[in-house]
């Protein structure tokens, strides 16, 4: 008694010492129940020995997992208690394996944090000894020798340890007493022990009682029935060569597999000599996995055998003489299962993170994965693979339990979703595999600014336009998604020269629709540069600019304006004195008209209304009205032309000019006189002042050409320097509106420059109109001019909306006038010099002298 008490303080103490390594190594918890625990039964604090404050077990999500029954064990989320929550049967749930434990996971959110919790089951006797029978019979021949032995089937107990220790005992009587055999380690099977030899005609049967007691407390019993019938002569067994038969087979082997041949002799004679085999008994509950030849003693496969279901296999076998009465010979087949790589690896994944973000850090926990493998040994080792690695990995948290988690950055815009295959294969030979994929989808978040089709747009719009004109629509495109990527567009708002852009334009914020909000006058301005922006929805919102460069085009609105006429005119009428002696050619007056349009629309022509056969003429282009051919005595004294000012636009637009032309005699002029001495004493200095500015003018223009060569060639330019105006000296500035080409091909409106002609004294009476180019005024609108002529010409472009065709024509016919232009100015430089040496030295004033062809003089 002492020495069992003994070995149980020592398998405790171990039990404990173990316990005690492996929490150590795990960090992990560690419980443990009896089985058979009634509902409510109050396993651990959980959460306080995890560390878990009370008042976070629910925003954190708490749960509890399990591979095996999920319902046996529960967690009062009110306390952190683990309590039985179902009937828990140790021997349902592991059988008989010495060690039965529940693992559970706990999990928890908010940073997702994993434990792993064991909680063993502890066997409590709950379960009696139980012999396979009701009753054995013994047939015992009379001349059997006292101390002969007779094997007897045990009892079995589904407990485990202490509990399943069986102790026997027989009801009192005079002939047998219980033994237990010491030969054989793996059983311990009964044996009645004859003590005394029998007399079947004084006992001819016994009914006897064997009863089985475990080691628990309390302790549980069995008991079956011992029918001995005591039989006469036949006196000797049939005896097995072994008193037992140790056999290896494989599991799964097929049916009829031969196990092993018994065999058995008896020494008697005849009938009594020959044997019959037959199996008694097979532990644990295998009867129909084997089948015994009666005749020839082969044992062979009868079922399917599984290493994962049982291991060992206890077969008693019996031999039988023929003879009368039978007498019969025992022994014990013990087959072991060994194991086979049949069983593929298994795995339970469950998500936890998705989907997840697409700026989640590396380490994030994507997912819980478990694997295992019924099979032993190599067979039920497991490794695991991830398919795709990138960006993936796994991380092995606990025996046989990994963790999927992010091992580098996500971008959804390049991948929006990922199928993660985790490959499990065991080390058997050949290795049997087995997978599971998990579908990740990566959530958008907003880190993708719009992006506009065009960074820069150029659109031509007629002036003049209807309100809500549409000029163009932008569009931007965000690579995000949902609400990140819904984009909405805003004008950059700035104040254009006393008014804010908003006043001119509108952009719709959804569809990028860009309209003009009132008309447009070229005069008041030619190019309209703003910016749009484009946002998202997204928090916090990204966004981008585009510029849009607005050109207003002409269209001829305006009529030509005639300057003011001189002193002295009445009701609009010019009124000027001619003397009768003027020769053909003589200019006798000049009509001034300006138009504020630009290019063709405000290229003026002049003719004379209803002036068929009179003596007068005017300038086509110059306004100059000279006399045809010499004044004489017929002609009337009084004159009155009208002049009509057209404009070349479409259609046409015109004013009229009245000039009173009074013909008088010679010595009738003294004003013409007067302006005749003063301009030949200062015909030097005019025309040395005629000569700086045509220099300028040449120099202007040489400028024009390179600066226009530059444009088409290069994607940048630097803005050309203006050239600096002489002193004011003794003359006043005049302002034309000087007429050029521009880049585009068309006629537009130039710059206003001084440049001035007079002579030595008094007020400049004539300024000389000359070519000029369209220069932007700064350095910015220069590159933007430059880039938009190089990316329109030959192209379309946007006017009013419409996309129109630009003729290559266009580019010819300015680079055509730029050159003309040039050889002209060269050639009226030489014809003003001898123009002004005429007049000064002839006595005739510049103002009222005719220019020469192409020389346009006005105010």
């Amino acid at each position: 008694m002492f020495g069992f008490h003994r070995r149980r303080f020592t398998r405790l103490l171990l039990s404990l010492l173990l316990l005690a390594a492996w929490e150590a190594g795990s960090g992990q918890l560690h419980y443990s129940i009896p089985e058979e625990a009634k509902h409510g039964t109050f396993v651990g604090r959980i959460a306080q020995d995890l560390g878990l404050e009370l008042a976070e077990l629910v925003p954190r999500l708490f749960r509890v997992a399990s591979r095996e029954r999920g319902d046996l064990l529960e967690v009062n989320l009110q306390n952190g208690i683990l309590f039985v929550n179902a009937r828990i049967d140790r021997e349902e749930l592991c059988g008989r394996s010495a060690e039965c434990s529940i693992h559970l996971e706990v999990i928890v959110d908010r940073p997702l944090q994993v434990f792993h919790v064991e909680v063993e089951v502890k066997d409590i006797n709950d379960n009696p000894p139980v012999f396979s029978v009701t009753e054995q019979r013994l047939l015992i021949y009379e001349s059997k020798q006292p101390d002969s032995r007779f094997p007897l089937e045990g009892a079995s107990d589904a407990d485990i340890d202490e509990n399943a220790l069986l102790a026997y005992r027989l009801s009192p009587n005079e002939y047998f007493s219980l033994e237990l055999p010491t030969n054989s380690k793996l059983t311990k099977r009964l044996s009645l022990l004859l003590k005394k030899s029998l007399d079947r005609e004084k006992t001819p049967k016994l009914n006897l009682l064997l009863t089985a007691t475990d080691g628990g407390k309390p302790e549980l019993t069995g008991t079956v029935q011992l029918f001995i019938l005591v039989l006469d002569i036949n006196d000797n067994d049939p005896e097995f060569d072994q008193l037992e038969y140790k056999v290896r087979l494989m599991e799964n082997v097929a049916k009829e597999t031969l196990v092993i041949r018994l065999n058995a002799t008896d020494l008697d004679e005849g009938v009594n000599g020959e044997v019959t085999y037959s199996l008694m008994s097979i532990k644990p509950n295998g009867r129909s996995l084997f089948k015994l030849d009666k005749n020839n003693g082969e044992m062979r496969v009868n079922g399917t055998l599984d290493y994962e279901e049982n291991k060992f296999y206890e077969i008693e076998v019996q031999a039988t003489d023929k003879g009368t009465p039978p007498m019969a010979g025992h022994s014990t087949v013990w087959i072991e299962i060994l194991d086979i790589n049949d069983n593929s690896p298994e795995l339970a994944i469950t998500s936890l993170s998705l989907p997840i973000r697409e700026d989640a850090p590396p380490g994030t926990v994507i997912a819980l994965i478990s694997v295992s493998d019924r099979d032993s040994g190599a067979n039920g080792q497991v490794s695991c693979s991830l398919a795709p690695p990138e960006p993936f990995k796994l991380v092995s948290t606990f025996r046989n339990y990994y963790s999927l988690v992010l091992d580098s950055g996500l971008d959804r815009e390049a991948t929006a979703a990922y199928v993660v295959v985790v490959s499990a294969r065991d080390g058997g030979s050949p290795p049997l595999r087995a997978s599971a994929s998990v579908s990740v989808e990566v959530a958008d978040v907003n880190d993708n600014a719009p992006a506009f089709s065009q960074a820069e747009y150029t659109v031509f719009v007629r002036e003049n336009n209807a309100p809500g004109c549409h000029l163009v629509t932008v569009s931007a495109r965000d690579a995000d998604a949902r609400e990140n990527a819904r984009v909405s567009y805003a004008l950059v708002e700035r104040r254009v020269g006393a008014r804010a852009l908003s006043s001119y334009v509108s952009v719709h914020a959804q569809s990028g629709r860009v309209s003009a909000l009132q008309p447009l006058d070229r005069e008041e301005l030619e190019l309209l540069r703003f910016e749009v922006s484009a946002r998202d929805a997204g928090a916090p919102a990204l966004g981008s600019t585009a510029t849009l460069q607005v050109f207003v085009v002409d269209e001829n609105d305006n009529a030509p304006a005639l300057l003011a006429p001189g002193a002295g005119a009445a009701g609009g009428a010019r009124g000027e004195l001619v003397p009768r002696a003027a020769g053909a050619g003589h200019v006798v007056a000049k009509v001034r008209a300006v138009d504020a349009d630009s290019g063709y629309n405000a290229w003026l022509s002049y003719e004379l209304l209803a002036a068929a056969g009179g003596p007068f003429r005017v300038g086509l282009y110059t306004g100059e009205v000279s006399t045809t051919r010499a004044l004489d005595e017929a002609d009337a004294p009084r004159q009155r032309l009208l002049v009509l000012v057209k404009d070349h636009g479409e259609p046409a637009l015109t004013a009229t000019a009245t000039v009173l032309l009074s013909l008088v005699e010679s010595g009738q002029a003294p004003a013409a006189a007067s302006r005749a001495a003063a301009g030949a004493a200062g015909g030097a200095a005019a025309l040395l002042d005629v000569n700086v500015y045509l220099i300028v003018a040449i120099c202007a223009v040489c400028s024009l050409l390179v600066l226009t060569l530059l444009l088409y060639t290069a994607l940048r330019c630097s803005a050309a320097a203006a050239a600096a105006a002489p002193g004011e000296g003794a003359c006043g500035p005049a302002q034309p509106v000087l007429v050029s080409s521009s880049a585009a091909g068309s006629w537009s409106s130039s710059q206003q420059r001084r440049q001035r002609v007079c002579s030595g004294e008094g007020p400049p009476k004539a300024d000389l109109m000359a070519f000029s180019p369209s220069l932007p005024h700064s350095r910015e609108d220069c590159l933007n001019s430059s880039v938009e002529n190089r990316t329109t010409t030959g192209k379309s472009l946007i006017i009013n909306g419409k996309r129109e065709d630009l003729s290559p024509s266009y580019t010819y016919t300015f680079m055509r006038t730029v050159s003309l232009f040039t050889e002209n100015v060269s050639a009226k430089k030489t014809t003003a010099s001898s123009f002004l040496r005429k007049n000064c030295h002839s006595g005739k004033s510049v103002a009222n002298s005719p220019a020469p062809g192409g020389l346009k003089t006005g105010r």
